[in-house]
């Protein structure tokens, strides 16, 4: 008996995992619901009591809706969502956060047919649409937090936002909920080219550093960016399209290069993730990485720029004034 009432759960799994992958939310939710407690569990078994278990189990769900695409045995989806609990758990301990690349969301697997891939392509377009529906306030805390390569942490994100640690908490958790509201409202609505649109933002970053390089950041600056960009500290205006002018120019002079490694694109959030290269001369003049931040007016022009280093060095002198 205890056979055949295991038989029959699995083949709901597996029929309630196909849906999901042909991009119905709901049976995400009842997915999610299904084995919430198993992956509760698995937290508490990591991480013990505290208020890092509902974090990853939250994020485990978003970590799901992205990749649900990827389960090969639909029937074994609770193994896979609590071995996706039990390494969000064991990296939270390592000090780092895992992390998918919205962009690998279009590969297939090596045994996937063409309809799979096309599939893989609408859930990756949907998401996007839906993470538009939020608020500004709620959507570039769930972009960084799930979709960036290395700004991923609580502090990094407070740091980004300009607001403490415990509200990126609180809006991440009103950013995952107001998500699956949001994937309900655009089910139905034409989604963007995500992939398309990220394939031309990685462009305009490598044309934006040759740019600079070549002494024309200035120039690129009035013809594609917004008159009215400015560079923000958290929430907080501290320099106009001049500042960043001469910022720019001043890093090149001293020798520093950045090297995209990372883009994120939305219709309004724009995410650059750079290496930074420093002179031969003085491996110490600047941080390892910075990235830049960028929310885009009505017309998809950068509007509004942050720029994040992984930590202050010489008060990120270059680009962010004293």
């Amino acid at each position: 008996m205890n056979w055949n009432v295991g038989e029959a759960a699995h083949i709901e799994d597996a029929v309630l995992t196909r849906a999901a992958q042909a991009g119905d939310v709901t049976a995400l939710g009842l997915l999610l619901e299904r084995h919430r407690a198993g992956m509760r569990a698995v937290a508490l078994s990591v991480l013990g009591p505290g208020p890092d278990v509902d974090d990853v189990v939250q994020d485990a769900a978003v970590t799901a809706l992205r990749r649900v695409g990827d389960v090969r045995d639909p029937a074994a989806v609770g193994a896979w969502l609590r071995m996706i609990v039990r390494n969000a758990a064991r990296s939270l301990l390592r000090g780092s956060v895992p992390v998918r690349s919205i962009d690998d969301l279009h590969l297939p697997s090596t045994d996937a047919g063409p309809e799979r891939w096309l599939e893989q392509h609408a859930l990756r377009d949907w998401i996007w649409e839906a993470v538009e529906e939020l608020s500004p306030a709620l959507r570039l805390p769930l972009v960084l937090r799930h979709f960036s390569a290395g700004v991923t942490s609580y502090e990094r994100i407070a740091d980004a936002c300009g607001v403490p640690v415990g509200t990126v908490r609180s809006r991440l958790s009103q950013g995952r909920s107001k998500l699956a509201s949001a994937l309900a409202a655009t089910a139905d609505v034409p989604h963007g080219d995500t992939a398309r649109r990220t394939r031309a933002s990685r462009i305009e970053a490598r044309e934006t550093l040759a740019a600079a390089e070549g002494g024309h950041f200035g120039a690129l600056m009035r013809e594609r960016w917004s008159p009215e960009i400015r560079l923000l500290r958290g929430n907080d205006p501290v320099g106009d399209s001049g500042i960043l002018a001469r910022g720019m120019d001043g890093d090149i002079e001293a020798g520093v290069r950045q090297r995209l490694v990372h883009a994120v694109a939305g219709r309004s959030l724009v995410v650059w993730e750079m290496d930074l290269l420093a002179p031969a001369d003085d491996p110490g003049h600047c941080p390892p990485s910075v990235a830049w931040l960028m929310t885009l007016d009505d017309a998809g022009r950068p509007h509004r720029l942050r720029l994040l280093h992984p930590r202050p060095v010489r008060a990120i002198q270059s680009l962010v004034p004293m």
